[in-house]
């Protein structure tokens, strides 16, 4: 009676069938390992079951970054492709520390809290160096301009 109520329990917290039952079968499992230091088997397997959602979240935020991350380099190294080849040129000339966060919020779209996050930098160090390489573009436009003219 106690593994339909756990099991549904849970599967309102992981929004899917196969994950609940899987908790609330481990849940049981580790009841068994510790049921003679047990008192209350019922809220053991509640607390247990918890635990082991919470696991379960953070193991899948993780591999929704991962899959955003993986995603964003793909974007980042599709889309200098299609660009104009002037303008990726002077975007790759760029130095490394401002290349990486332009690459991001630009050519991925990325909001600057994104950005910061994936390079491990301060929003507000983001946000400069977007402006320091704007700034940078703007004036090797206005050369590449100047000699084209």
């Amino acid at each position: 009676m106690v593994y339909p109520r756990l099991a549904g329990w849970v599967r309102g917290l992981v929004d899917d069938d196969g994950t609940a039952h899987e908790i609330a079968a481990e849940s049981f499992t580790r009841l068994w390992a510790r049921w003679s230091k047990v008192e209350e088997p019922t809220g053991f397997l509640y607390v247990t079951a918890a635990n082991l959602v919470r696991d379960h979240w953070r193991r899948t935020e993780r591999e929704r970054r991962a899959l955003r991350r993986a995603t964003t380099e793909e974007q980042v190294r599709a889309r200098p492709e299609s660009a104009d080849p002037t303008v990726r040129m002077l975007v790759q000339s760029l130095p490394e520390r401002l290349r990486g966060p332009a690459l991001l919020y630009y050519y991925a779209d990325l909001p600057v809290r994104e950005v910061a996050a994936l390079l491990g930098r301060r929003e507000g160090t983001v946000k400069a160096d977007l402006h320091a390489a704007r700034e940078l573009l703007r004036a090797k436009l206005g050369e590449h301009h100047d000699r084209i003219s």
